[in-house]
């Protein structure tokens, strides 16, 4: 667990006392919101309808939060940072985003979100799910003060193990409501405080095999280098975008590589259909809702995307 931390920490620009293990991004944001401090004027939680949607379900479980929300509405499914100016007030306790939108690869402009959310007092949480691992994260640079990221996606790990990063001077203020040994100072002892930095979040036993997995793959994206990685895959979004144009398919999001990553959604009116097709094909992609989604990573070419976009064109017409 030490080793997985301590590479995650590299990979995200973090010390590794600032880096917890936990099951999900979804355990990662439940025990952020139960530990909350809550300052008496500020109450407000504001999360954005790009997010991906467990986030809002866990903030509307939050009795104490659920009459206090403020959703940031996007357009198109993209967000302008004037968005944020408007909806993010000095009543705001907390502000989650995304760093790149699920479902269409819109990436947001974290450390300008920061500047806006910090001068109305308010943290910042950043889901990073879909970004750590092939866009470059430097959370200090950021000044993210709260961020989760799952193994699942980009950084090529399997289910069971997620990161939660907290900024050194913020965890002393939160108190977590689902403690485990893991997390104390004494693991063994029943009346022992938390535990310093980060790790008073982790609970019970961990998947250790999912930390294998996740150590593994963390030891391949550091050799691979994000800062390396994300050139490439902008070059695959720039020909995704031009070869789906050219085939008269409908993408969603920018049209052009400016603010977004290489997931390249395929509007699709049958997506579960045309998703099941493809499999049959041995191509790998994901339905949601109306779209189908290509998430390319650094082991793929630019000739697998034409053949992944001649399918979908021959399937949709």
């Amino acid at each position: 667990m030490d080793e997985t931390k301590e590479k995650f920490a590299r990979l995200i620009g973090a010390e590794k006392e600032e880096i917890a293990v936990l099951p999900s991004v979804s355990d990662a944001v439940a025990a952020v919101a139960a530990a909350m401090p809550q300052p008496p004027r500020r109450r407000q939680i504001a999360f954005t309808d790009i997010d991906f949607p467990a986030v809002g379900q866990i903030w509307l479980a939050q009795d104490r939060f659920k009459d206090h929300l403020i959703i940031i509405q996007s357009e198109d499914g993209m967000i302008d940072l004037e968005q944020y100016e408007k909806d993010v007030t000095d009543q705001t306790l907390l502000t989650c985003v995304p760093h790149a939108g699920y479902r269409n690869g819109f990436k947001q402009d974290i450390k300008q979100i920061a500047e806006i959310v910090h001068q109305k007092g308010s943290l910042l949480f950043v889901d990073a799910y879909q970004t750590a691992g092939h866009i470059p994260i430097h959370v200090k640079d950021m000044d993210i003060d709260i961020l989760a990221a799952g193994t699942r996606k980009y950084m090529l790990g399997i289910p069971g193990t997620a990161f939660l990063y907290m900024k050194r001077e913020l965890c002393e203020q939160f108190e977590p409501k689902t403690a485990g040994w893991f997390g104390r100072s004494a693991p063994f002892a029943l009346d022992s405080g938390f535990a310093e930095g980060a790790k008073r979040f982790e609970s019970g036993t961990p998947s250790f095999i999912s930390i294998y997995a996740a150590d593994a793959a963390l030891k391949l994206l550091l050799e691979a280098e994000p800062d390396r990685i994300e050139p490439y895959l902008r070059q695959l979004a720039a020909f995704s975008l031009q070869y789906g144009a050219e085939k008269g398919l409908k993408i969603t999001g920018h049209n052009t590589v400016h603010n977004r990553t290489s997931l390249i959604s395929v509007y699709a009116e049958e997506a579960a259909r045309v998703e099941s097709l493809l499999r049959e094909k041995h191509i790998i992609v994901s339905k949601r809702n109306n779209v189908i989604r290509i998430a390319p990573h650094f082991y793929n070419t630019k000739e697998e995307i034409g053949f992944v976009m001649d399918e979908i064109a021959a399937i949709v017409g």
